[in-house]
């Protein structure tokens, strides 16, 4: 890339193929929730008739373990120590003695990714020779540059796992970035446990339409797409003691190797895929599949992934009334340079 290039913002040449990278501009941060317009967010208000509210998230404890991912952890809490002294039923007393207040301060180390969260777009990104050098460099959503914008320092002598890499950033693809967007509108339920029950199954383009279909379910640009597996009551049925094969057998997701499939997520304008289950796709992906969901949504096309949400509840009043469109409200951490983050989704209908 020459040195006019990068003074003019430019971060690739060339994109890959399938990719909308330069589509909403050179420096786009956010994707496809670009389309999150305020037309969009009306249409998400229009379907909160009812004012019933649903929590979308399990409680982040949760799914148990480390049976799901090895490097993501339980989250740990304990109460905030300042001066050697635990700020948790910690009692404040005037100077004659007399109590004051009673405090509960309390801190968190957290897998941002653990239990119901969003993958930010610098959650996964691929070795592409943007540059179009003949030289291939770690690269993410519209070119961001891996070293560059997404940084990891080295680590730090006799550090511990959880310390070693500490100061990492996500940058101009934080989930801060996508926090201030507020992730606000039209939501948009299918029900895969209806039509596959716990059978461990990929669901390519044919059975995703013939579902539609059936169903009558309608998907426009712009909305943000749910499906129910029923993996999360397994989880909450596991109680924070997961089994292996469960885990990792159990109910349908979406297969990411087939190229129709991923060709229909490109061109119905979806702004975000969320599931119940551990990674919306099926992981690992077949032997010999030339991408997967998370790198065509994430890298290619700026669609953040919802996984491991609470969406029974919400299904099961959505079928009980013939809807299958409710407003949906999902704004991640604001936490700065972060590549995921837990969410506590409010639906509403």
């Amino acid at each position: 890339m020459s040195t006019k290039e990068r003074k003019l913002g430019k971060r690739w040449v060339h994109r890959p193929e399938g990719s909308n990278w330069g589509e909403f501009g050179d420096s786009d941060k956010i994707g496809r929730l670009n389309l999150l317009t305020p037309d969009k967010v009306k249409q998400g208000l229009a379907e909160a008739r009812e004012g019933i509210t649903f929590c979308l998230s399990l409680p982040l404890d949760f799914p148990g373990g480390t049976v799901g991912n090895p490097r993501r952890h339980p989250p740990r809490l304990f109460g905030a120590v300042h001066g050697g002294q635990c700020f948790h039923n910690h009692v404040r007393r005037s100077p004659d003695g007399r109590i004051r207040s009673v405090v509960c301060d309390d801190a968190v180390l957290l897998s941002t990714q653990y239990s119901t969260q969003w993958d930010s777009l610098a959650h996964v990104g691929t070795e592409f020779d943007a540059d179009g050098d003949g030289v291939a460099e770690i690269v993410y959503y519209n070119g961001w540059r891996g070293g560059v914008d997404v940084v990891t320092p080295l680590p730090r002598l006799g550090a511990q796992d959880w310390e070693q890499f500490e100061g990492v950033t996500a940058g101009p693809l934080g989930i801060d970035t996508m926090a201030a967007t507020c992730v606000q509108g039209r939501g948009v339920m299918v029900d895969l446990f209806r039509h596959f029950g716990r059978e461990h199954q990929r669901v390519g383009y044919d059975a995703l339409m013939r579902i539609l279909d059936e169903d009558g379910v309608c998907v426009e640009s712009g909305d943000m797409l749910c499906l129910w597996t029923g993996f999360d009551e397994i989880l909450l049925e596991m109680n924070k003691q997961p089994d292996p094969w469960r885990m990792h057998n159990s109910c349908a997701g979406l297969d990411g190797a087939d190229a129709r499939l991923l060709q229909w997520i490109t061109d119905s304008g979806v702004v975000a895929l969320i599931s119940d289950n551990r990674a919306v796709e099926i992981l690992p992906p077949v032997p010999g599949a030339p991408s997967t969901l998370h790198e065509h949504c994430l890298f290619k096309l700026g669609v953040p992934l919802g996984e491991q949400w609470l969406l029974s509840p919400l299904n099961r009043w959505l079928r009980e009334h013939n809807r299958s469109r409710f407003l949906l409200t999902a704004p991640p951490l604001r936490l700065p340079g972060a590549a995921g983050s837990p969410v506590t989704p409010v639906a509403t209908v």
